[in-house]
């Protein structure tokens, strides 16, 4: 059994509290936060846990194998850094941290110590993810060409993290598990349209090797929350929309096929030959279990078993580059940023 204690019980902790307290894996002893009332909410949903207004007082718990920190990121770094020193394993949620430089220290701390240092990157965790990796790892869709992205809705406006840190660093963090590897520039575009608020509007492009290449469209002012990606291939594409109760991923054997006459100069595009091809569409059976489930049953696999999952920090430290660059390149006017 791992006991566990929860940092903030806010916007998220309660999602993770609750699937916390209901796996056979942890024992969830403890409950922080700074507001009182959330303190409160938190006993009448768990009568048997302990609250404190003080992290530091669970950190000095000896008993305590695992802290979960769900705080404003500017927190987390202190606070993870803290846990680890106190020799905890950490649970911390997206972003790791809000600089590159932190994330990175965090890496090494985890590592030196031998601890796990979890980031919770909940998306790569879902039946849909999983399925398309599933597909890339099988060369399904053949060469892949791109990822395109719109994550939008309404709001919830933030006021002290941009639009894309919020938002664009699921997106990042899917490219980086599904892809296995980092772009070698981003750039980026973006306006914050009320005075003394961060970004809430992000058009995001990331190039990498072999001609691939990933938009992000993320935006808290839209009428309508849509979460899809379109990813295509030389063999096949697919759409995938998160917002779809049942069939949230759908492959197309759809593509684009390109010929010429032999005689004629390569480079003489007007007598190239175009053809379309639109087969099947296919909905496969994705798993409808909760990726927080999924996940923190990974994390006490990881921690009994001594192991470093793929959301470590080391996953957490690229993201958060990548965000940095994103918001870098948004100060440049939209110039390229090379990773």
């Amino acid at each position: 059994m791992i006991n566990a204690a929860l940092i903030g019980y806010g916007y998220w902790g309660p999602n993770l509290a609750r699937n916390i307290a209901r796996s056979s894996s942890y024992d969830l002893g403890w409950i922080v936060d700074l507001d009182d009332k959330n303190l409160q909410l938190a006993k009448e949903s768990y009568p048997w846990i302990q609250v404190s207004n003080d992290a530091s007082q669970v950190l000095a718990q000896e008993d305590v194998d695992l802290v979960i920190i769900a705080t404003p990121v500017s927190t987390h770094y202190s606070l993870a850094s803290a846990a680890l020193k106190a020799n905890k394993h950490v649970f911390v949620e997206k972003p790791l941290t809000d600089n590159y430089g932190q994330a990175q220290a965090l890496h090494v701390e985890a590592t030196a110590r031998n601890l796990v240092l979890m980031v919770d990157h909940t998306f790569i965790f879902t039946g849909a993810v999983k399925k398309i990796e599933e597909l890339l790892e099988e060369k399904a869709l053949g060469d892949v060409y791109y990822y395109d992205s719109t994550r939008v809705n309404l709001g919830l406006l933030q006021h002290d993290v941009s639009v894309i840190w919020d938002l664009a660093v699921h997106d990042f963090a899917i490219l980086d598990y599904l892809f296995r590897r980092k772009p070698f520039s981003i750039s980026a575009v973006g306006f914050a349209h009320f005075p003394n608020t961060p970004v809430n509007t992000a058009f995001i492009s990331a190039k990498y090797e072999d001609n691939l290449i990933a938009h992000i469209n993320v935006n808290w002012l839209a009428p309508v929350k849509l979460r899809q990606t379109l990813i295509g291939g030389s063999e096949k594409m697919v759409f995938y929309n998160d917002l779809e109760p049942s069939e949230k991923v759908k492959i197309f054997d759809h593509g684009i096929s390109l010929s010429h006459n032999q005689d004629l100069q390569e480079n003489d595009l007007t007598k190239l030959k175009i053809g379309y091809r639109k087969g099947d569409i296919f909905l496969p059976q994705l798993s409808s279990r909760e990726a927080l489930e999924v996940e923190f049953e990974y994390l006490a696999k990881c921690i009994e078993s001594s192991c470093s999952p793929i959301n470590d920090a080391g996953m957490g430290a690229r993201v958060v580059q990548l965000v940095c660059a994103a918001e870098e390149s948004m100060r440049l006017n939209g110039a390229p940023v090379n990773i």
